[in-house]
């Protein structure tokens, strides 16, 4: 029925211990040779390969940064989008956050930046088995200046008011950016022009000549919501958020309870 699957990471495909499950594992390996398994989600590329070599699906596509970056694997590593926060965002960011003691990681391609080894950096290790690269910010924009290079994401984690005056001060520049929280002190900073939706449609054209009617897509949180409206079937996990589920097909289990691999066995198994 479906040529290809989408699905969200955190919050939708791992168990409790952040992993892949047993059951997911195998139903998607069991299914992998004949559908294409693409993973989307607001990580950077060698956070979700990780998952990807578990699941024995490495030359599978990669929608990164919530779709901010675009990767075939197919034939070696092409990068069939990419769209970064401006140069001259990333520098006010990074001299605010420096002055104001808020931690901002900085990510670019498959590079991420933390400011310090701090409890945020080492947190963010632990979920993703990425190592970061120890950079201040205004370290890491003196070396971006000539060039001017940006960010496809940037993550700021720290006290919640200070994340307030972050978001304050952004909006009253009207800065075209997503300002995404996922609680009270994490703030995710991406260009506003992406989304899931847009790049799975961008890569369905590009490399897997479908169209998004075909495709079975899984997700938890509002970042999701677009994709799951597009596809032919839009599955929500049972923790997503009400939002989620109230435009979503379908309904499954928890993530944590293998809702994806749940829903997989019901139309592949």
């Amino acid at each position: 029925m479906f040529k290809a699957i989408c699905t969200d990471i955190d919050g939708t495909l791992l168990n409790p211990q952040r992993e892949l499950s047993k059951r997911t594992i195998d139903i998607i390996k069991s299914i992998k040779d004949d559908t294409s398994i693409i993973l989307a989600s607001s990580r950077m590329p060698s956070a979700m390969r990780h998952l990807q070599e578990t699941l024995d699906i490495t030359d599978q596509p990669l929608i990164c940064y919530n779709g901010g970056y675009i990767i075939s694997q197919k034939d070696g590593i092409q990068v069939l989008d990419s769209v970064k926060i401006p140069f001259s965002t990333c520098e006010f960011i990074a001299q605010w956050s420096h002055h104001s003691k808020l931690h901002a990681g900085f990510y670019l391609e498959d590079d991420w930046f933390a400011p310090s080894e701090d409890q945020w950096t080492k947190r963010e290790v632990n979920n993703t088995k990425v190592q970061a690269s120890i950079f201040s910010g205004l370290e890491l924009i003196e070396s971006w200046k000539s060039q001017e290079l940006g960010a496809h994401k940037i993550m700021c984690m720290g006290e919640p008011q200070l994340i307030d005056s972050l978001i304050a001060e952004l909006k009253s520049m009207n800065s075209p950016l997503h300002l995404y929280r996922s609680k009270d002190t994490y703030l995710e900073i991406a260009p506003l022009e992406i989304s899931k939706a847009s790049a799975l449609k961008h890569l369905l054209q590009a490399e897997l000549k479908i169209n998004m009617k075909e495709v079975i897509a899984f997700g938890d949180n509002f970042n999701d919501i677009e994709m799951l409206k597009a596809v032919g079937c839009g599955v929500a996990v049972g923790n997503a958020k009400e939002e989620v589920k109230q435009i979503a097909n379908e309904i499954t289990l928890p993530g944590k309870e293998d809702g994806v691999a749940a829903t997989l066995e019901k139309y592949f198994g």
